[in-house]
Parts: structure tokens; C-alpha cells; sequence
């Protein structure tokens, strides 16, 4: 929300200076796209410097997190072990794992294997293949601070196929993080996630995007990559939000298994790859906080 501030008052951002010194000039700038009809970020997801430092001890946990899986994650390992590396290495390190009983989801991490989309339960009986590909997405809060990101891994030798899907997934992530800059779209990062994914013979999924994070696990504003350059919210400084495209090998269509309400399936059997990366917007461009 925006509030009526007077000029001479202290910031709404908490800086102690007046509001006229402040963030006058930035609230105009945001006001002005506003009234040209662009969607706008209000100040309640708008990071402070203290805050964006807290979500950034957070990020340290995550990141050292999958660090360690991705020197250790091997075939003939079950998606089970990797929930209780998850679970070890983020309480010793003094935080959370943010998925645990998140909204009743049962595990430390999600372990999404070939043609899951997403939130995929670990388990013992999930023992991963040569040539498989999994996404684990890991996600911490530490003194009540969210951090999020996600990585693929490709099992022993894949097909060329997965190769190139998990290849080019992350080709994508990088594509739309070049888009991100202040005072541009949300759509700008959308539409360049999404033409690469196409010009491969890929699609996107619709259904789930990425999300705001840092004082919870999941903000405004919700992230789509089926969008069009100049549309969805404008990007300002002390935003942060994660870029996840899940690309699917054939159509974008999905399915969730009513068993547990969770896990996330492509529709027509074939695989799935997903990078999640964690993203700020500064005032000259972007900085990655978690991947």
C-alpha cells in the first residue's frame, strides 16, 4: 500500500531522513507509470537495506545447502537421503527449511525427477537412475528471513535430449535476468524466458511461476513467463522475486496427483527441468542473492 506522507516527515522506508530527501522523487516516478496504466509495486514489498542484509544471511544457508548436494548428489541415492541433508545441514546452520509443514507439505525440500514438474516428495523408494535429471529446491528461513532457489542435476550419463532441456532451462533463467533493471517490466524477463524456451521447441508452464520472497515465502508478485515485453508490474529498486520457469520437454499442460495434493506431473509424460535463482533489483541493475 501507499501512505499519504508529508514532505518533511521521516521515510516510509525507515531510513530516518525526511521523506522530500528520501524517497519523494521514487514514489512520483512510480505514481506517473501508475496513472499510464502499468501495474506498480506498493511499498510492503519493497526491501529496506536492513532487510535485504537479513535475507541475505538467509540466501548464504540455501545456497551452502545445495553447494554440498551438488558435490554429493550420486546414482543409486534416494530422494529421501537428500530431505535429511536438507533437514541437517539447514537446522545446524541455524535456520528452517521453509517447505516443512508449509500449508502441509510434509518434507524438508522437493525432489522433482524427470517428467515431475514440481514439489515432488522425497522417499525412499525414489532411487535416482543413470540418466535421470531432478530438480531439488531448497528454501531456508533464518531468523525469519526467506531465501528460495533450485538447481538441476543430471544423473550419470543423460540422453542428449535431457541434456539439452536442462541445458537450455537455465539458458532461459539467464536470458530473463538480463531483463531485469530498474524501471522495466516484469514482462520484459517473461517474454525473454519464453521465446528461448519456444525457439527450442519447448513450452512453459502457466499454471505456477516464480513468486516475491524475503519477508515471507511467497509475496506479491507472482512471476509468469508466458508474458510480453512492457506488460506485468514495474521493477524497482529493493524488489525481490524469483525467476523459476519450469520448461517442459512437450506441451505446457500439467496434472497434480490427488493422492497427496502436491505433487505436480506433466501432463503428457515427458520430462521437466526447472532453475530457480533469487533476484534483487538494485539501482543500476540486478543482483542474484540465491541459486
Amino acid at each position: 500500500m501507499f501512505y499519504k506522507i508529508g514532505r518533511n516527515d521521516p521515510c516510509w522506508c525507515g531510513s530516518g531522513k525526511k521523506y522530500k530527501t528520501c524517497h519523494e522523487a521514487f514514489d512520483g516516478r512510480i505514481k506517473r507509470a501508475q496513472m499510464m496504466g502499468h501495474i506498480v509495486p506498493t511499498h510492503d514489498i519493497i526491501k529496506n537495506p536492513e532487510q535485504i542484509e537479513r535475507i541475505k544471511e538467509s540466501c548464504k544457508i540455501n545456497v551452502a545447502v545445495l553447494d554440498y548436494i551438488e558435490k554429493n548428489i550420486h546414482e543409486g541415492m534416494n530422494t529421501a537421503e537428500i530431505d535429511k541433508i536438507v533437514y541437517d545441514m539447514t537446522t545446524d546452520m541455524g535456520g528452517i527449511p521453509a517447505p516443512l509443514n508449509y500449508e502441509g507439505y510434509p518434507y524438508s525440500v522437493c525432489t522433482s525427477v524427470n517428467s515431475q514438474v514440481c514439489h515432488g516428495f522425497p522417499s525412499e523408494k525414489a532411487v535416482l537412475k543413470n540418466g535421470d535429471i531432478i530438480n531439488v529446491d531448497c528454501s531456508t528461513i533464518l531468523n525469519g528471513y526467506f531465501s528460495d532457489s533450485s538447481r538441476m542435476f543430471c544423473i550419470g550419463e543423460v540422453s542428449e535430449e535431457r541434456e539439452k532441456l536442462v541445458r537450455v532451462t537455465k539458458e532461459c533463467v539467464e536470458l530473463g535476468l538480463k531483463e531485469v533493471k530498474p524501471w522495466g517490466f516484469m514482462g520484459d524477463m517473461g517474454q525473454a524466458v519464453h521465446d528461448h524456451a519456444f525457439a527450442n521447441g519447448y513450452t512453459v508452464v502457466r499454471e505456477i511461476g516464480g513468486h516475491g520472497v524475503g519477508l515471507e515465502f511467497h509475496e506479491e508478485p507472482w512471476v509468469s513467463y508466458n508474458t510480453r515485453r512492457g506488460e506485468e508490474m514495474l521493477l524497482v529498486p529493493g524488489m525481490i522475486f524469483t525467476i523459476e520457469p519450469m520448461v517442459n520437454m512437450g506441451r505446457p499442460d500439467i496434472w497434480i496427483d490427488d493422492k497427496n495434493d502436491w505433487e505436480v506431473y506433466t501432463e503428457d509424460g515427458l520430462d521437466s527441468a526447472q532453475w530457480e535463482i533469487m533476484v534483487l533489483v538494485t539501482e543500476d541493475g540486478n543482483e542474484v542473492l540465491c541459486w
